[in-house]
């Protein structure tokens, strides 16, 4: 049954709820943010203030259990994605999670379950299938203007951040019980999910990972090979443990008529390049990035569209990524061995 008004409670308000998406809750027509929760009650009423949210928590069953909120957004690390959304849907409240969607596939598919058995929607914050440049790399495609897609090949290299090279300062994110994995689950879901939107599912994947350097338990080389349902091939190449200088971030789509190049992350033009020459796409993001997908979701809960963002189709990237990694993870005790792995999807 479709909801009017859409009434939000936030799990987890922290660093990406500040800009990226918190505000946006109360900025889209018919929805508002009514309740926040974080285990720091101080914290917690400070965010709540700060952004005129009336209401706010330190227990997340209170927050579900909010008989005004009838939908919630889990903002927190992805080892409580599925415990949290899974006590939403049963709570009967609709569920919109950051991603990646869950630490692994399995738990993405049980939260899929819970979706279908409560009946109730479930969304993911991937948000790039709603920016305005990566809308306008799928319509240059869609459109045929760099003629057949034929292979798309993806970097991704970053330096190591100052935190990170001390354990007791190292963020969640490269905790593979908290995050699934390390910043290769974080950022290439991203990329990954763009490219499912653009291509279609990918059905074969093959991926070797590495802890190269030894800074964190996790992995901090990726590199795999992909092919999608319509036939484009994929590569991929991912460290995050590479010289300052030497950071990159492009994806490229070749076609048999031309290439599109753009950056993942830092949301620059699209550039076109054929036979003709360079033409080069500007576009401007909403303030707060995940506007465009929450006023999506909304319009969904109400009954008047479709979201591009599902559990589904987040679950499908969270299986790629998964298969890129599993034999690291399967030699975790074992040295951390780099190992590989193959699997038609």
């Amino acid at each position: 049954m479709a909801l009017t008004e859409i009434h939000w409670g936030i799990i987890g308000c922290g660093n990406v709820t500040e800009l990226k998406s918190g505000p946006a809750f109360s900025k889209v027509e018919h929805s508002r943010l009514v309740a926040v929760m974080r285990r720091n009650e101080a914290l917690a009423e400070d965010y709540a203030k700060r952004h005129g949210v009336s209401k706010w928590y330190s227990d997340a069953d209170q927050l579900i259990n909010d008989p005004e909120v009838n939908a919630v957004y889990i903002a927190t690390p992805p080892d409580t994605h599925a415990s949290y959304a899974i006590a939403a849907m049963r709570a009967g409240k609709s569920v919109y999670v950051e991603k990646p969607m869950a630490r692994n596939y399995q738990e993405c598919q049980e939260m899929i379950r819970v979706s279908e058995e409560t009946r109730l929607p479930l969304f993911v914050a991937y948000y790039r299938r709603t920016l305005p440049a990566f809308l306008k790399v799928k319509e240059l495609i869609d459109d045929g203007i760099i003629g057949r897609p034929m292979t798309v090949n993806v970097r991704l290299h970053k330096s190591v951040p100052e935190r990170d090279l001390k354990p007791e300062t190292q963020f969640w994110h490269v905790n593979p019980e908290i995050a699934g994995a390390g910043y290769f689950y974080d950022l290439a879901s991203h990329q990954l999910d763009f490219l499912d939107f653009v291509f279609g599912p990918v059905i074969q994947v093959y991926g070797l990972a590495a802890n190269q350097a030894g800074h964190y338990p996790a992995e901090d080389t990726v590199t795999g090979t992909f092919r999608f349902g319509n036939g484009v091939i994929g590569t991929g190449s991912w460290c995050f443990v590479v010289a300052k200088g030497n950071e990159e971030d492009i994806i490229e789509i070749n076609g048999t008529k031309g290439k599109l190049s753009f950056s993942s992350f830092q949301h620059g033009d699209v550039i076109l390049t054929t036979p003709e020459g360079t033409v080069s796409f500007s576009s401007q993001n909403p303030e707060n990035i995940q506007h465009n997908l929450i006023d999506q979701v909304v319009k969904t809960l109400r009954g008047e569209s479709e979201c591009v963002s599902t559990g589904k189709s987040a679950a499908r990237t969270s299986a790629v990524l998964e298969e890129m990694v599993k034999h690291y993870y399967s030699g975790y005790d074992d040295n951390k061995r780099t190992k590989g792995s193959c699997r038609n999807i």
